[in-house]
Order: structure tokens, then C-alpha cells, then sequence
């Protein structure tokens, strides 16, 4: 129902993964990301960060007979762990800022910045700000679902204005994707 595909392949054209690419996901889940990230670019190096334990067991079964730099972490995303010997150039997060409190959204967005390397980015894919029928699928599903508390200041439009909390350099909207359960938004940050 969250047009998962279509979602999934902006992401991966937004990120444009490059040979020697680092790129940390934050809420990396089972994996599909990181596979779908390695088939467009076999030569990144890839981490994974998910507090879920299944959903790392899942992924890195996903990935045991793949070839290269995927690696799949359980626990928090934190400033305080070293992911790759240098910074990562690019970090992603998907479906993940409006399953948490406003406090762990704006800590996330802020340890990104920290975390990225000079001229890095950051790329998240989550429900953004919901207008019209937008806002009613969103709160028929997403927030009868997840609930209200944590979900709204996403419909709110909060992420744009995290993003600009953080100082990034550079914020844009790449994309707004209408699903069955609200829109999605593709946003770009540069460090």
C-alpha cells in the first residue's frame, strides 16, 4: 500500500550510488534497500542499522551469497559509533521519522549532519507533510495504525524544518509520492 517500488526507485535515484560510495541506512529493515542499492552499484560500500534483531537476521540471510561491502548492525544510529573507517558520504532513512518522537526525529537529523562527510548527504523517505485526501488516507492508516502522537508532526510538514534546524547547506523536496496511505516525500539534504 506505500508504493513501495516506486518509493524505493527514487531513493535510489536520488542517492545515484557510485563506486566507493559509503552509504550508512538508517532503519535499514530487511534489506531491500541495500540490495537494490548493490544492484545498481555493486562497488559501494554499504552499512545497515536497524534496533530490530529479525529484521538484521533477515537481511543479512538476503545478502549471505551476494558479493561485496554490505554490511547489516543491530541497534540505534549514534554519533558515538564509528561505521566506516571515514565518514559516510551518504546516509539514508526510510519509513523510520514517523514511527519516532519528535525528540528521536530531531536527534536523528542532527547526528546525521554530524556524521556525513564534508559535502556528504542525506536522504530521507517518509511521510511528509499531507494536504487534502493525502492527510485522510494518512490518518485512516498510517496514524490508526502507528497513532497519532509520533505520526503528526510528519503530516505537519516537521521534516522540512528539522532539516533546516540541523543547517544543512542545502534542503530540497525531490519528490512527493501519493500512496493509498498518504505521501511519501522524497527530501535531500547536503552537509
Amino acid at each position: 500500500m506505500t508504493r513501495e517500488k516506486t518509493w524505493r526507485s527514487a531513493v535510489i535515484e536520488a542517492i545515484d550510488p557510485s563506486p566507493g560510495d559509503r552509504i550508512l541506512d538508517i532503519g535499514s529493515g530487511t534489506g531491500s534497500l541495500a540490495i537494490a542499492l548493490h544492484a545498481e552499484c555493486p562497488r559501494i560500500r554499504y552499512i545497515g542499522i536497524d534496533p530490530d534483531a529479525e529484521a538484521i537476521r533477515r537481511a543479512r540471510k538476503k545478502i549471505a551469497r551476494t558479493e561485496g561491502d554490505i554490511r547489516f548492525q543491530e541497534g540505534f544510529f549514534s554519533t558515538d559509533k564509528e561505521y566506516f573507517s571515514d565518514p559516510p558520504n551518504k546516509i539514508v532513512s526510510s519509513l523510520v521519522l514517523h514511527q519516532v518522537p519528535l525528540a528521536e526525529k530531531r536527534r536523528i537529523i542532527a547526528q546525521a549532519r554530524k556524521s556525513l562527510a564534508p559535502g556528504g548527504s542525506l536522504f530521507i523517505a517518509d511521510y511528509g507533510l499531507q494536504r487534502g485526501v493525502q492527510r485522510l488516507l494518512f490518518r485512516s492508516t498510517v496514524q490508526a495504525l502507528d497513532g497519532v502522537k509520533d505520526t503528526q508532526p510528519n503530516a505537519d510538514g516537521i521534516i522540512a524544518l528539522l532539516l533546516n534546524e540541523a543547517k544543512f547547506s542545502s534542503i530540497s523536496e525531490e519528490r512527493r509520492i501519493k500512496t493509498p496511505t498518504g505521501t511519501i516525500t522524497l527530501y535531500r539534504a547536503e552537509q
